[in-house]
């Protein structure tokens, strides 16, 4: 699986979530996105997590800065 691939499935995910027909992009973080707050990001994080079926490490997600380095992130879980 590609970082592309894992931006488009995200960005399915992200719609459905926040219920936005938003496009995402790398650079993107949560001051970037109605609706994106630490409520939604929990839910987001929960689909994420089942969708690839991996688990986040609390410290994981603070360090997250983008969803660029999300992408990094899932793509190190699923190798």
């Amino acid at each position: 699986m590609t970082k592309e691939e894992i931006l488009q499935q995200l960005n399915d995910i992200f719609r459905r979530v926040l219920n936005n027909k938003l496009t995402l992009t790398y650079d993107m973080s949560a001051k970037d996105v109605d609706g994106w707050d630490s409520m939604t990001n929990l839910m987001l994080i929960g689909e994420i997590e089942k969708h690839y079926d991996i688990h986040f490490k609390m410290r994981e997600i603070v360090k997250l800065a983008n969803v660029g380095e999300l992408c990094d992130t899932i793509l190190k879980k699923i190798a």
